[in-house]
């Protein structure tokens, strides 16, 4: 592998945070995405991420009020329209924040020759 100088001390850089060679690490990071127990983002997509990890938390705090009405409803209880319909509205707007998310991310990955 040859890398030009920038290069080259952005790779001294990470494989020193790990505390490994340089060339064990080139190899480990190589083998971890041919194996796609990592797959590469583009730096812009960080924001794509993030995006999705806050979809993600909010879809579990939307989970657990679903399990909580559950909980109401199966102990007799009453839940009023104005409640479920709130759960609706936040869990459609979850699903579209992580749809749109997803589809950035698939518009960025490249397909494998």
């Amino acid at each position: 592998m040859s890398y030009n100088d920038d290069e080259l001390a952005i790779v001294r850089e990470a494989a020193s945070r790990d505390n490994q060679a340089v060339a064990a690490w080139v190899g480990s990071a190589a083998l971890s995405v041919a194996t796609e127990k990592v797959v590469p983002v583009s730096t812009d997509s960080r924001e794509v991420v993030a995006e999705l990890i806050q979809a993600r938390q909010q879809a579990a705090r939307i989970g657990n009020n679903l399990n909580q009405a559950a909980r109401v409803l199966n102990a007799g209880g009453t839940v009023t329209g104005a409640q479920l319909d709130a759960l609706v509205a936040a869990s459609e707007r979850a699903i579209r924040r992580l749809d749109e998310a997803t589809r950035q991310l698939m518009r960025e990955r490249r397909p494998r020759t």
